[in-house]
């Protein structure tokens, strides 16, 4: 479900890029801690709090206007923290060329603000000048293999740097499609060369309305391209036959049950860059500070468990 609002204005194609030295004593890079999605209500708190989380993720779209207090705010933080830049609305799933403005616009704030990471969804949201504002799915298909690659290629020559793509949250499957979801994101990488953005609630609630484990899913995924991880809350609803379906609602805690399966990737992953995604009914900043601590504590259980195993490997 896509969460996000749009700035307005000019594009930032040219702004911020001689403005880049007050980031200079800020590394790009993102830890392997846990971060937060940055929301400009929470402003004033995280510059209360003397260390509120390893690093800071927004959505691109709410970015593209030239300046005004998104662009303030944004940049306050970034002054302290790396960011992670998450794009919604690239359309990498959709069958048409990508929106070369769009992209500029993109590569724009990759310049302006250095992100640690960028990353984008295998989903599709718009058709001819319509925009739908949902992350739609798509089948897997070798058709739809080729045009996922040509956008991912095109869009990693723009921006010039590897992107991640994020795996969907689903409601429907498709008759046509020809691979599993796992394979198909194997191929995407094996293609492009991008990295991935495993979401681990959206697996969770892929695999419960579809019937699948979500551990199977896990166990096939190619892990090793992982860059960064989501966790999120969902909402539980009933389907027209009175089957649960689980809606990827980012408005409530991280269900316990993703908690478990998070903490099984990262103890045999070791840790990797986690951001809580919390992007409707926001509560107050420490209860998504909170959310953030229990991934950290995840972290460094696993941190500890993964260096112990390649000590025992070693000595093997």
């Amino acid at each position: 479900m896509v969460q996000t609002s749009f700035s307005q204005g000019r594009s930032p194609a040219s702004a911020g890029a001689a403005d880049m030295s007050r980031f200079a004593a800020t590394p790009s890079r993102i830890p392997a801690a846990a971060g937060a999605g940055f929301k400009h209500e929470h402003l004033e708190a995280i510059l209360e709090d003397r260390a509120p989380v390893g690093f800071f993720e927004v959505h691109a779209e709410n970015y593209m206007g030239d300046g005004g207090f998104p662009h303030r705010a944004l940049e306050r933080v970034r002054r302290d923290y790396p960011v992670s830049l998450h794009g919604v609305c690239m359309s990498i799933g959709g069958p048409q060329p990508l929106s070369e403005d769009h992209l500029a616009r993109f590569k724009a704030l990759v310049d302006r603000y250095e992100p640690g990471l960028v990353s984008e969804h295998l989903a599709w949201s718009t058709h001819d000048e319509v925009f739908m504002n949902d992350l739609l799915p798509l089948p897997y298909t070798g058709q739809t293999l080729t045009h996922v690659c040509d956008h991912i290629d095109r869009m990693q020559e723009v921006v010039g740097r590897q992107m991640l793509l994020e795996n969907p949250s689903t409601y429907v499957v498709f008759d046509n499609s020809t691979m599993s979801e796992t394979d198909f994101i194997r191929e995407i990488v094996r293609r492009t060369g991008c990295g991935l953005l495993l979401d681990v609630n959206n697996v969770f609630v892929s695999a419960t309305n579809h019937g699948f484990s979500p551990m199977s899913y896990l166990m096939d995924y190619p892990m090793e391209h992982v860059g960064e991880i989501h966790l999120a809350g969902h909402a539980e609803q009933e389907d027209d036959e009175g089957d649960t379906l689980l809606i990827d609602s980012h408005n409530a805690p991280v269900a316990d049950a993703v908690w478990e399966l998070y903490a099984i990737v990262v103890r045999q992953a070791g840790p990797i860059p986690t951001l809580i995604e919390w992007d409707a009914d926001i509560p107050d900043w420490p209860v998504l500070r909170a959310e953030a601590a229990a991934a950290d504590r995840i972290l460094d259980d696993a941190a500890h468990s993964f260096m112990m195993g390649k000590s025992h490997a070693a000595g093997a």
